[in-house]
């Protein structure tokens, strides 16, 4: 196991984190125990485990959704006690408005963000320039495919201009090609603004093309089972990283600690 230095700068901190959830006439279901990591400004970190683990109620606790029972949970030096500014959520499903164009799908992310109201048709025309929905602005989402919903919902997540980014398996519902493509127009996105990522997903090779570090959690109750530092050169293209020896023993270890009993 890799453990990474703790950053002094950092977005995120999780130290001790459990979580419990009531079951009527049984006792309660523990899905998070004792677990720790954190996530350094500008940091692109991937979690990676089994499903049903506890991945997704982690982004819960963080963006204050969810309390936890036992723990620690801090933004920004500050402990999560309700919704955190500027921390944005994407989930797997694109949750758009249906009623509501691609552009105003948009705006209310700077709406949300707080972005004053001058600035935000400048904002959203940018973003939808640069996720390539230009010529879609006033399409609404059922006439549009999977991967260009998602990239509206990225775009929403983006005018809110979160310093953290909570994104749960965002890109795991979609087709291979669909699903590289995105993860390429999101390297981009966070090269170019160094916004913190917490990414959670079940692919290893999703993991480790994109992130900077992955937190890897064991089967219910989720704990830290293992920690790596990704030491492969940006940009990473998969098709070539297939051939790398640290890709591979990294592929290895990561499925080793998924197949670890606990």
């Amino acid at each position: 196991m890799e453990m990474s230095k703790v950053n002094a700068d950092n977005r995120a901190v999780i130290e001790d984190l459990s979580i419990s959830f009531p079951r009527p006439g049984d006792e309660d279901l523990l899905v998070v125990e004792a677990v720790s990591f954190t996530v350094g400004v500008g940091e692109f970190v991937a979690v990676v485990g089994p499903s049903g683990c506890g991945k997704s109620t982690i982004l819960r606790v963080l963006s204050g959704l969810l309390s936890a029972n036992g723990g620690t949970v801090l933004i920004d030096g500050q402990e999560v006690s309700q919704t955190p500014d500027h921390v944005g959520f994407m989930f797997q499903k694109d949750a758009l408005l249906p009623w509501a164009t691609i552009d105003e799908n948009i705006t209310i992310g700077a709406e949300l963000g707080g972005v004053p109201l001058e600035d935000r048709p400048a904002l959203v025309a940018s973003l939808i320039d640069m996720l390539g929905l230009a010529g879609f602005e006033k399409a609404y989402p059922k006439n549009l495919s999977g991967g260009m919903r998602q990239r509206v919902s990225l775009g929403r997540l983006l005018a809110y201009q979160p310093t953290l980014m909570l994104m749960d398996e965002p890109f795991g519902a979609l087709d291979y090609q669909t699903k590289i493509r995105m993860g390429r127009e999101l390297l981009r996105i966070w090269e170019a603004e160094r916004r913190s990522i917490i990414f959670v997903t079940h692919d290893i090779e999703e993991a480790i093309r994109l992130a900077d570090r992955i937190v890897v959690f064991s089967a219910r109750p989720a704990r830290v089972a293992a920690e790596y530092i990704v030491n492969l050169s940006r940009p990473r293209n998969l098709s070539e990283m297939r051939g790398n020896a640290e890709f591979n023993r990294l592929t290895h270890a990561i499925w080793s600690d998924l197949s670890m009993p606990t």
